[in-house]
């Protein structure tokens, strides 16, 4: 079963202060990036390709190896992934994508006339794929905790030891082009401000928030916000 959704950029929750911090600022906006901020506020009330899908799979199983295996398919999730998504009985492949628009945006200014500019949109992006992925999986727990089940955080290739080699076996769960969403040559998502992933579902499961020691990526915005806010 494959649901898919479309966002409007009001129905996402996004606060404004992360944003503010993870451009750096943690004491408010100065000029120009107050008006850049509000500028792009502006585009992307108007964005129409915020989308989201999921499909579930009831087909679950760890070998010895702790390879993760679901219809077919082997999925090298790694031991961290493996022991959050511990105890699932289903699992809800997921794309989620803030839509071409904003992407293209931000590159043309930062490869172009105005980088900070360019900047601020492709903070927003990442901020608004994530909001997207968060309605996407709080509509997931509503419809699974109808049969009584509960669902874990949602994991994604290239985190967690999960290798980004993974996706087109992950995308390969989904239509071509989902949510206008597709792969280069090298696994990556386009448009970029896309995310995939999995999330585990079943009774036993336990949802947590993310926890960065589980994570290896240094560069991930919300783990340079979080480090500034201990």
């Amino acid at each position: 079963m494959i649901k898919e959704f479309s966002f409007r950029f009001d129905e996402l929750v996004i606060d404004r202060k992360p944003i503010e911090e993870t451009l750096g600022f943690f004491d408010g906006l100065p000029e120009p990036f107050d008006t850049y901020l509000e500028e792009v506020y502006e585009f992307s009330k108007g964005l129409t390709d915020i989308r989201a899908t999921y499909k579930l799979s009831d087909e679950v199983v760890i070998d010895e190896n702790q390879n993760f295996i679901t219809e077919g398919k082997k999925f090298q999730l790694g031991h961290r992934i493996q022991k959050e998504i511990k105890g699932s009985k289903r699992v809800a492949f997921f794309v989620c994508t803030a839509g071409k628009s904003i992407s293209e945006k931000s590159q043309s200014l930062m490869f172009g006339e105005d980088p900070s500019l360019g900047y601020v949109y492709d903070v927003m992006g990442s901020f608004i794929v994530e909001a997207a992925g968060d309605k996407m999986q709080k509509i997931l727990k509503d419809e699974m905790a109808e049969n009584g089940d509960k669902i874990t955080n949602r994991y994604s290739p290239g985190y967690c030891e999960w290798p980004v080699d993974d996706q087109p076996k992950l995308f390969a769960q989904f239509p071509q082009n989902v949510c206008g969403v597709s792969l280069t040559q090298s696994h990556l998502m386009n448009p970029v401000k896309s995310t995939s992933g999995i999330i585990g579902i079943g009774k036993d499961v336990k949802f947590r928030d993310y926890v960065c020691t589980l994570c290896n990526n240094t560069d991930c915005i919300y783990r340079v916000v979080r480090k500034n806010n201990l």
